[in-house]
Parts: C-alpha cells; sequence; structure tokens
C-alpha cells in the first residue's frame, strides 16, 4: 500500500475508527461513575490494551507523513534554495520508507489484534472413523502438537484422555498456554484424514481414517457469566477405566449440563472430584464461549468468500499421505512433501501459509 494513503482508503478509514474509538475508552476511564464499577473497569481496560497495540503505531504513522507532507511543501517552494531542497528530497524518501514500514506492520496488527490477544485454548482431538487406525492417528496428532508447543515454548496441560488398547486415543483434552498459542494453533480445528499402511495390515493395502481437532479459546472471567445453581445440572458417578483401588469406590467423575445451550462436558481424569468439577467447569465455559463465538463469526463472514474456515470439525482441513510423505492443507491448495518433519512437530512452514493466506483474505475484507 502506497505511504500516501488518504482517509479513502479503506484501511486508513478503519484505522481513523479505531483512533475515536480509543479516545473514546480512555475518556471513559477516567470518568469518575464508573470508579465504582470494577467489572467496567475491567472491560475498559482490556479494550484501551487491544486498541493501544494498533494506535500507537498508527500514531507513529500519521507523524511521518506529516513530516513527509512538510518536505514536499518545501520541494514545492520556488524560494527553496537547491540544498534545502536536497535535504527535503532525502527526508521524503526516507519518511515515506518509514510511513510504508509501519503502514505494513499496523495491517497486520489490526487484522490479528483479537487472535493475538487470546493466549490459552482448549484443544481436543477425538479418534473419527476408521477404528483402531484412527486412535492410533489421535495419538499421532497429538504427538505433533506436543513437539510443536514444546518447540513454541507453549506450556501444555492434559485435561482429560481416553487412551485405546493399542496405545492411541479416542479423545484427548489439552489446555494450551502461551504467547501467540491462538495465532499459531487456531487454523488446527477440523477433520484430519490418514492415508497408511496400518500396522495390522498382512497385504499391503493403504487405509483411511480420521480424526476431528477442535480449538476453542478459553475465555477470562468477565467473558462468560453462568449461573451455576440455576443454569448447570451436575451428575455425580463413579470413575470407570483400568483397575485399582479408586474404581467403583469413589463418585470422582463429574458431568456437568448446561441448560440453555444444551452443552454437556464429562470429567473422569483426576481422582478427586474436586478436581474434575474444576476441570469439566473450565471446559464448559470455554464450549459455551466458543459456540458465542461462532454464532458471531457465521453472521459476520456469511457474505464473505474466501476465508479459511472456522474449524468447524465437519470441514476437512488436511490429509496425511504416509505413503507420498504427503500432507495437503485442502483450504489453501498446499501441498508439502515433508510429511515425516510435519508428524515430528515441524509445523512451522504450514503454519505460516495459513497465517499469510488468512491475513491477505482479512486484509480484503475491511
Amino acid at each position: 500500500m502506497n505511504p500516501s494513503a488518504t482517509i479513502d482508503d479503506p484501511v486508513i478509514r478503519k484505522l481513523e475508527e479505531l483512533l475515536a474509538r480509543f479516545n473514546f475508552v480512555t475518556e471513559s476511564m477516567n470518568r469518575p461513575e464508573n470508579a465504582g464499577h470494577p467489572v467496567r473497569i475491567v472491560e475498559l481496560s482490556k479494550e484501551h490494551g487491544r486498541l493501544r497495540r494498533i494506535v500507537d503505531p498508527y500514531q507513529e504513522y500519521r507523524k511521518a507523513m506529516a513530516s513527509v507532507a512538510e518536505s514536499k511543501a518545501l520541494l514545492a517552494d520556488p524560494t527553496s534554495d537547491a540544498e534545502l531542497k536536497t535535504l527535503a528530497e532525502e527526508e521524503v524518501d526516507q519518511g515515506q520508507r518509514k510511513a510504508e514500514e509501519l503502514l505494513e506492520g499496523i495491517k497486520k496488527a489490526l487484522v490479528s489484534s483479537d487472535d493475538a490477544a487470546i493466549e490459552s485454548i482448549i484443544l481436543e482431538i477425538r479418534a473419527g472413523t476408521g477404528g483402531d487406525e484412527a486412535a492410533l492417528f489421535a495419538g499421532n496428532l497429538y504427538d505433533m502438537y506436543m513437539r510443536y508447543c514444546d518447540h513454541r515454548s507453549f506450556k501444555v496441560e492434559v485435561m482429560d484422555a481416553s487412551p485405546s488398547d493399542l496405545g492411541g486415543y479416542r479423545e484427548i483434552i489439552l489446555n494450551i498456554r502461551g504467547q501467540g498459542v491462538y495465532q499459531h494453533l487456531g487454523y488446527e480445528g477440523g477433520g484430519h484424514r490418514v492415508q497408511r499402511v496400518p500396522d495390522t495390515e498382512t497385504q499391503g493395502r493403504i487405509h483411511t481414517s480420521a480424526a476431528t481437532v477442535a480449538v476453542l479459546p478459553e475465555p477470562e472471567e468477565v467473558d462468560v457469566q453462568i449461573d451455576w445453581e440455576k443454569d448447570v445440572i451436575e451428575h455425580v458417578s463413579r470413575a470407570g477405566g483400568p483397575g485399582g483401588q479408586n474404581v467403583n469406590k469413589v463418585s470422582s467423575a463429574i458431568k456437568l449440563e448446561h441448560v440453555p445451550t444444551g452443552i454437556t462436558v464429562s470429567m473422569r481424569d483426576e481422582k478427586s472430584q474436586h478436581k474434575n468439577r474444576a476441570k469439566a467447569r473450565r471446559i464448559l465455559v470455554t464450549r459455551i464461549y466458543d459456540q458465542f463465538v461462532q454464532s458471531q463469526r457465521a453472521e459476520r463472514d456469511a457474505s464473505r468468500k474466501g476465508m479459511i474456515g472456522s474449524g468447524d470439525r465437519s470441514q476437512r482441513v488436511r490429509t496425511y499421505n504416509f505413503p507420498q510423505n504427503r500432507c495437503t492443507d485442502h483450504r489453501i491448495n498446499l501441498d508439502l512433501y515433508s510429511l515425516d518433519k510435519i508428524m515430528q512437530g515441524d509445523l512451522d512452514e504450514l503454519v505460516a501459509a495459513l497465517q499469510e493466506h488468512d491475513y491477505q483474505q482479512r486484509l480484503s475484507n475491511l
């Protein structure tokens, strides 16, 4: 984009709107009538912080453009001497380069600021069609994400797991935390298909199986309000699973049902009923929040074309073809012949391509 962009440019127009909103929020934070409303102050502070990441560099851009305009005025002034015009030309070049760099950074922040603010997610992997092979593939995906998280220094907590008999997982739920976690893992939601020869296959035939992944931003407490007494039904039962002293003796398994939405969560990972309840509540809050976000996104994006999918589990996003060492991302028609490295957690090239495609689409829809 040319740094001489004007208010008629949709990006600049959007930035001016955000600047006006930032000034309003700043003023609202200082109003005496808001001092006695801590929840309101927290909401304003969060919005102020999000806006500031865009507004501060935009202010620098405006200063750079003002400096360029002054230098151009000197160049156009017939009374300016040659030495002054030479200096003005240098300042125009430097100012335009600075403005170009600032604006490029601002555009990226503009379309990704909401995602950048999310530093905790719930990632759920479930085996799909394919029986034991699907469960093994779900386990492979879990290993892949664990290695990638280690590479990115993300912190991972296994919240619940249902192992299969052959060493995979029927389901596993993770809480992943870290700066930029949603920007890097937010594209993983959807259907993942694997094509390979299973270890149990004696005739060398390629089998196809699948797993689904859901990526849910974990909201802060202020984002979701739940009346636990009125809206949530709790069921307590004895934990099943492998043998042990705790099995069928202590009622530690928890199932929560959110009546208004019909969303349910079961948790039996811990021996402690209290810990299972706490984990179940975190996942329930996250799923309720995700349902709200998805409904908003569906309304907002209904008329948009070309956007990367929302992570709906019904959408097939990727195929892992082991005989060809190929990983295909169907959303951006990308084939990478480095599946061996990808399964070891080397997702950087894949994620970068998804981020760039998403960035261009979001920018075109401003």
